[in-house]
């Protein structure tokens, strides 16, 4: 029996820097409010998708990287990100056989948590400066889920990464 490699970390990896770039690019102030959680709606993918190859330790580093790149408190997102992997690996069979409308829930429902543990963290850290509008990323992600769904498994499948 052979032993086969795993395949696609450039695939994994390229979509990682395009989700930290959407995460970084500039917006109109308006639409800040709005921006969706690329990279956490990413680590879910590929948690679900690779759940023996993408975990709590990736999401750890991706949180890490977040958190140099928003200047927030070092380790906000690292351990709100890393929430969320273990939640979608603890889940990860029940996730892939959701319809996307249903996905779409549940990843809000990961956000959610991320967002209360953040905001914790926040009161913890004496700033509680916090509107309706902190919640705004957490909708527009369930409402991008689906499409970023179909692109990441389409990548998936075309490069055939395992």
């Amino acid at each position: 029996m052979l032993d086969e490699k795993p395949r696609g970390r450039l695939i994994i990896a390229t979509s990682f820097v395009v989700a930290f770039m959407l995460t970084a690019m500039p917006l109109p102030e308006w639409a800040l409010t709005w921006r969706p959680f690329w990279v956490a709606m990413v680590l879910i993918y590929w948690c679900m998708a690779l759940p023996n190859r993408i975990g709590p330790g990736t999401a750890w580093f991706l949180g890490l990287l977040i958190d140099v790149l928003q200047g927030t408190l070092l380790g906000m997102n690292a351990l709100g990100f890393a929430l969320i992997a273990y939640l979608v690996q603890k889940s990860y069979q029940r996730l892939r056989v959701y319809p996307l409308t249903q996905q779409s829930m549940v990843v809000g429902f990961f956000l959610a948590v991320y967002l209360l543990l953040s905001l914790w963290i926040r009161g913890i850290s004496d700033d509680p400066k916090i509107t309706w509008n902190y919640w705004m990323p957490m909708i527009t992600s369930m409402l991008l889920w689906p499409w970023l769904f179909i692109v990441l498994r389409d990548m998936r499948r075309k490069f055939h990464v395992s």
